[in-house]
């Protein structure tokens, strides 16, 4: 063992020694993604008020192809290990044919503005929420929140007024925000990419376009899934328009022989690789926690990363088909332990106390063979199927799955913004039901201005959307030491 220390010592030195940090910028991309050719004159720079509208015949169509779903018999005591089941399936779609009422959930998505614009040829929708009121003295700060998928804009509803009126729900206002909600172009009401190329970098600069049209010069970004990688890629064109970065995922793709070396030996010396003691017990033994997991729930990624419109064809045109492959992400991907629940833990949510808070929720007994754990509700059907019918009424699930295809095409590790550092400040909110974990250690070589890094007591992968208010904490506090400390100002010191 002594041995494999000095080793390890030894590779650490060289490693740091022949390590360059490069503090180099991303290329603002600027594309055109409308049809046809682009045309000699100047796009049209209105930002034009939207409403989310749908029609009767719309609707009937949307019953007609409930009525006449199809349902496979699931495999007895299967739960949600292959997926959505199908008898839970069956109660779903009762529920939105019998009592889901649309039209309700329409005028709660349009209770906050929403707005369409024309950037690189394209129509970006986004809500865009001010403060009902501001203490004198005091401005607010503009926020970008960025979604993922198979998510949408409609994940930031209830974190919205948490941000903009925080005194109101119990929460400090020393900082106050004006928060912007795009849909990623392809995804919601945002229109999608005409032409091929049209990635990460692509849609970070359109939303670097989105935020000088509103007249923001400075501003904060938070995001997780794509958000994750959207905002990230802004904070590489735009680092000095970017005050700070909050994310709720932090991935890593471009692994070196460090991070390879802390996978072998991490577990056994974790203090020499700045691992803590919740990074431990989140990553090993690495092969069930780390690789297994990946190779067990990836399955999705490699499809949409090859063939997208192959499988989304068929989504598109199937309503109970979309709901099946939507609400199986919303089950695994909050916790994985929701695959031993007969709902998926989608409604009747049992939720491990993985780690003390102060927050307090009511224990209940569990089931399924899930004892011990704490139940609060994550979601309800209203909440899941509003998230679907967006996708549905815009007809957006083939377009929303290509943006996989144009991200992982070339490979993991092979583009420019893979290799760039990112030096703005940095908050990051480890949640502990995330599908992979990343531990400070791995993420500050990527991003090299971590100035907060919490492990979350709770909370899976759609952190807005389950838990709003510890989300909403941590991003009160990371921009209160941004600003405290002006950090914006020493990037790059």
């Amino acid at each position: 063992m002594l041995l494999e220390v000095f080793l390890v010592l030894g590779t650490v030195i060289i490693y740091f020694l022949l390590s360059k940090k490069k503090e180099e910028t991303l290329p603002f991309k600027d594309g055109w993604w409308g049809k046809g050719q682009k045309p000699d004159t100047e796009e049209d720079t209105t930002i034009r008020p939207f409403k989310v509208e749908t029609t009767e015949e719309e609707l009937s169509d949307l019953f007609r192809r409930l009525d006449q779903a199809r349902f496979t018999e699931p495999l007895e005591n299967s739960f949600f290990h292959y997926g959505t089941n199908s008898a839970y399936l069956r109660k779903v779609v009762s529920y939105w044919k019998n009592q889901f009422n649309w039209k309700k959930q329409v005028e709660v998505l349009n209770k906050y503005p929403q707005f369409k614009t024309k950037i690189q040829g394209i129509d970006i929708h986004f809500v865009h929420v001010k403060p009902p009121h501001l203490p004198e003295g005091q401005s607010a700060k503009p926020l970008l929140m960025v979604h993922g998928w198979p998510g949408s804009f409609y994940e930031f509803y209830k974190i919205i007024p948490l941000l903009t009126d925080p005194a109101s729900h119990g929460l400090s206002d020393e900082h106050i925000f004006e928060v912007i909600c795009p849909s990623i172009p392809g995804y919601g009401f945002s229109e999608a990419p005409h032409k091929k190329g049209f990635n990460s970098v692509s849609a970070a600069s359109i939303f670097y376009e989105l935020m000088l049209k509103l007249g923001f010069n400075e501003f904060y970004a938070q995001g997780g899934d794509w958000g994750w990688l959207i905002c990230t890629n802004l904070a590489q064109i735009a680092p000095n328009h970017m005050k700070g970065l909050h994310l709720n995922l932090a991935s890593v793709t471009n692994m070196g022989f460090i991070h390879l070396v802390s996978i072998l030996l991490g577990r056994y010396l974790p203090g020499l690789f700045g691992f803590q003691d919740e990074d431990v017990r989140r990553m090993f033994p690495f092969l069930k926690k780390g690789l297994y997991r990946i190779l067990l729930e990836s399955g999705y990624a490699h499809i949409q990363a090859t063939k997208p419109d192959t499988v989304g064809c068929g989504l598109n045109d199937s309503p109970v088909g979309l709901a099946a492959y939507i609400l199986e992400k919303f089950s695994t991907w909050t916790d994985l332990e929701f695959r031993n629940l007969e709902d998926g833990g989608l409604e009747s949510v049992q939720q491990k106390s993985e780690m003390k808070s102060p927050l307090k929720i009511a224990e209940v007994p569990g089931r399924n063979g899930m004892k011990g754990h704490v139940m609060k509700r994550k979601f309800n059907l209203d909440d899941l199927l509003t998230n679907i019918m967006i996708y549905w009424v815009s007809g957006c699930i083939v377009s929303s799955m290509r943006f996989y295809k144009e991200n992982l095409q070339e490979g993991i590790g092979t583009q420019k913004h893979e290799r760039l550092t990112v030096q703005v400040p940095t908050g990051i909110a480890s949640f502990p039901n995330e599908v992979m974990h990343t531990p400070q250690a791995w993420a500050q070589k990527k991003y090299t201005n971590i100035v907060s890094f919490h492990f979350m007591p709770r909370g899976g992968h759609f952190a807005a959307l389950e838990e709003p208010e510890l989300l909403a904490e941590d991003i009160l506090q990371f921009v209160g030491k941004v600003e405290k400390e002006q950090l914006w100002r020493k990037k790059g010191d």
